[in-house]
């Protein structure tokens, strides 16, 4: 019986990796080959097979609360969709050049598409990072829709006017020549230090709010992945902390501690947000000055409100003011309940 089952792991592992005919998966035009999957002597069947199991032997506890989802868990759920779909487009231009309506056509809901995304000039490594992130976010942005209901995507200004506004904003006075993101990988990797750990944030607020078991079941699991990307991004940038971001003459910490600053400026609530090096106060336990994770007193994630994260995403910090990423303002009950 063993045998048996093994054999026929072994068949579907290789059922499911081969393709041909029909069964090829289309790729982008301007996909690019890198080697993510080498060849192995030996696939463990069980790494392959699908991983959900809601059988008696894998069945979670029974939650004190039977209720799944309530009405007024999707209207956080939905503002949130905001944020996964402005970090979708921004991985998924930045590694491949096209976004969600060339990946996963229908998602979108009927919005506009993006403002200027770009492919941006990333080597191997960071194109292999930010590719993953591209459709990490398009199962994000799947997962919240079929759970909470779609809401369209908002209009997205990812143009390299826009992230040079950001930066000047950041630094209290023009950059010259303009920030672009897209020139190079340290450059697109300075840019997207501003998205993930917003989306943390605004997780962590929103827990709180939730009553329904699978609600908070659906928030833990974006969070877990949103703040391990957050992780990766600061352990890169911070891997280069003293590296100069040409041709400004300023380190890669300074920019993470300018950006960590604009964010606390336009939010206007206190210091939530820090950069790659801070004051000994601000350190873990007060006792050290570099910050590969942003934390609280305590090491704990800081949290922020709707209307905190819209101040920061519109660059206005005014909620009632769209601008910034989202120009004709954010999508969803909550988000539009502030715009005048």
């Amino acid at each position: 019986m063993a045998r048996t089952i093994l054999s026929f792991l072994l068949s579907f592992s290789s059922l499911l990796l081969s393709t041909s005919g029909n069964d090829t998966i289309s790729t982008p035009e301007n996909f690019i080959d890198y080697p993510t999957c080498p060849n192995v002597p030996y696939v463990p069947p069980i790494l392959i097979v699908p991983t959900d199991d809601y059988s008696s032997r894998c069945a979670p506890m029974p939650p004190y609360n039977p209720v799944p989802v309530y009405p007024y868990d999707k209207p956080p759920f939905h503002f949130a969709l905001n944020l996964e779909f402005t970090e979708a487009e921004w991985f998924l231009h930045g590694a491949l050049g096209v976004g969600l309506n060339e990946i996963a056509p229908g998602l979108s809901f009927g919005g506009p598409p993006p403002i200027d995304g770009k492919k941006a000039n990333l080597d191997e490594l960071t194109q292999q990072i930010i590719e993953e992130f591209g459709y990490q976010e398009v199962g994000h942005v799947r997962y919240i829709e079929s759970v909470f209901g779609p809401i369209p995507r908002p209009l997205i200004d990812l143009s390299k006017e826009n992230w040079a506004r950001l930066m000047d904003m950041a630094f209290g006075y023009k950059l010259e020549p303009p920030f672009d993101p897209y020139c190079d990988s340290l450059h697109y990797m300075v840019a997207t230090y501003m998205l993930p750990y917003v989306g943390i944030n605004g997780y962590t607020g929103t827990n709180p709010n939730l009553d329904g078991y699978y609600s908070k079941r659906a928030l833990a699991g974006l969070l877990g992945v949103e703040s391990a990307q957050d992780a990766v991004i600061r352990e890169y940038l911070f891997e280069r902390k003293e590296k100069i971001v040409e041709p400004y003459n300023k380190t890669v910490a300074e920019f993470t501690v300018r950006i960590s600053d604009l964010r606390n400026r336009l939010a206007m609530c206190g210091v939530k947000d820090e950069g790659l090096i801070v004051p000994r106060v601000l350190g873990a336990e007060m006792r050290i000055c570099t910050n590969v994770i942003s934390a609280n007193e305590n090491s704990v994630t800081y949290s922020r409100t709707p209307r905190e994260i819209l101040r920061i995403m519109y660059l206005t910090g005014d909620e009632h003011i769209p601008g910034g990423f989202w120009p004709g303002g954010g999508n969803g009950e909550i988000a539009r309940m502030y715009l005048i």
